[in-house]
């Protein structure tokens, strides 16, 4: 894969045949050996699997309105107690990484809405209690105008917990975060759409997962297909998504989700045993991309040159549209 970088160390060795550049080429170091960024400090398993639950937990909240809108009361029990369980573990991981959960709390005592830390928070805290009462109500068999108005309510707010955690890590100084704020959040709903699709999969009676099958396709179109056109538009931040650890977990996460898809759109009502296959693969999928792009960011943060060239390129850039 070439990147901007192979540009600017190519144009340093040689200008035209027979002619050799006179200075060494230009090795991205700083003071002391270290990196331009600070390594994030987040711990991989806790915020992948924050990232990874906040979308399960979103997607199935609008799976549970779809089912109770089309009289699929399985489906939407199993959607609801997914998303209830998702949205729990997933606090619970960020509360771990905080440290304390006075940490959590103290981000709520502020509203500031161009903060995507503080709206998060907010977010969080609004929409756990409408999935617990929703869920609640559905296994009681009782209150059903509260649960209805509760799964409704968690449904509205469902495309903002699956996308907001990409809007978070974009707004970073993180290379490989930040590059891609335009197509992130769309990569992140369509793998919180492929994991809530295959946790009902996995779950649900078979001959009611006609939605999730669906969902499962549409979400794996979305999820590899922004994935594909993010990495073609940021340039030489896409690099650490090629290399190391995160090329091995995105490929994984790209064969998953497409077999999974695949599976789920064969598999019909064929059997229970090849829809439970198909949707372990879907969420093992959405996992393996969130670990994959948190990996890829630490790795971009560490490598001064993710941080110089794009920079320099930037200036560049500024300083001809001035001349023009």
């Amino acid at each position: 894969m070439s990147g901007a970088g192979d540009g600017v160390r190519g144009a340093g060795r040689r200008r035209g045949r027979g002619e050799r550049a006179m200075v060494p080429d230009a090795e991205f170091t700083s003071y002391y050996g270290r990196p331009v960024l600070n390594r994030p400090t987040w711990k991989p398993l806790d915020i992948a699997g924050y990232l990874f639950l906040g979308g399960l937990a979103g997607a199935s909240s609008l799976l549970a309105a779809g089912a109770d809108a089309t009289a699929r009361p399985a489906l939407a029990r199993t959607a609801k107690l997914g998303a209830v369980g998702a949205i729990s573990l997933s606090t619970a991981a960020l509360v771990h990484d905080l440290g304390r959960p006075a940490r959590f709390l103290n981000m709520l005592r502020v509203f500031k809405p161009t903060s995507p830390m503080s709206m998060g928070s907010w977010l969080l805290a609004t929409y756990a209690p409408l999935t617990m009462a929703a869920a609640a109500a559905d296994v009681a068999g009782r209150y059903r105008i509260v649960g209805a108005a509760a799964t409704a309510s968690a449904a509205a707010l469902g495309p903002a917990v699956v996308t907001y955690t990409a809007v978070l890590i974009s707004d970073t100084a993180v290379p490989s975060w930040h590059e891609g704020y335009r197509e992130l959040p769309f990569v992140f709903a369509g793998s919180g759409a492929t994991a809530a699709a295959g946790l009902a999969l996995a779950a649900a009676p078979a001959d009611q997962t006609g939605p999730a099958r669906r969902t499962a396709v549409l979400g794996a179109l979305l999820e590899l297909g922004a994935f594909r056109l993010m990495k073609r538009n940021m340039g030489l931040a896409a690099e650490p998504y090629e290399q190391g650890g995160p090329r091995t977990w995105l490929r994984a996460a790209e064969a998953l989700t497409a077999g999974g898809a695949a599976l789920a759109a064969c598999a019909g009502r064929r059997g229970r045993a090849l829809t439970a296959l198909a949707g372990t693969a879907l969420l093992a999928g959405s996992a393996a991309l969130r670990l994959g792009v948190f990996h890829a960011g630490v790795a971009s943060a560490e490598d001064p040159r993710y941080t110089v060239v794009p920079q320099r390129e930037r200036l560049a850039a500024r300083s001809r549209a001035g001349e023009s």
